[in-house]
């Protein structure tokens, strides 16, 4: 099953709090050490730009961690 990847300016981006934020970038976390994706130093960021909280690693929009998120979740699925 595929999906369209979420975009930076989706709406839906600006209900993101920060401790949803937190759970994601653990199960980022969890998902890419099998694959040595590693973002030790990632978290909520305290940048909000034009409604949106930004996660920091490298000020990327939440919509950036869900797509990670869903693209590793689907390698988990496929192993």
């Amino acid at each position: 099953m595929t999906r369209e990847p979420v975009a930076p300016d989706d709406p839906r981006m600006r209900d993101h709090t920060r401790p949803q934020i937190t759970a994601l970038l653990g199960e980022l976390h969890r998902l890419g050490l099998p694959h040595g994706l590693l973002w030790g130093s990632a978290s909520a960021s305290e940048t909000i730009l034009d409604g949106r909280l930004l996660v920091d690693f490298g000020n990327a929009p939440v919509s950036t961690l869900l797509n990670l998120v869903h693209l590793l979740r689907g390698l988990e699925g496929s192993g």
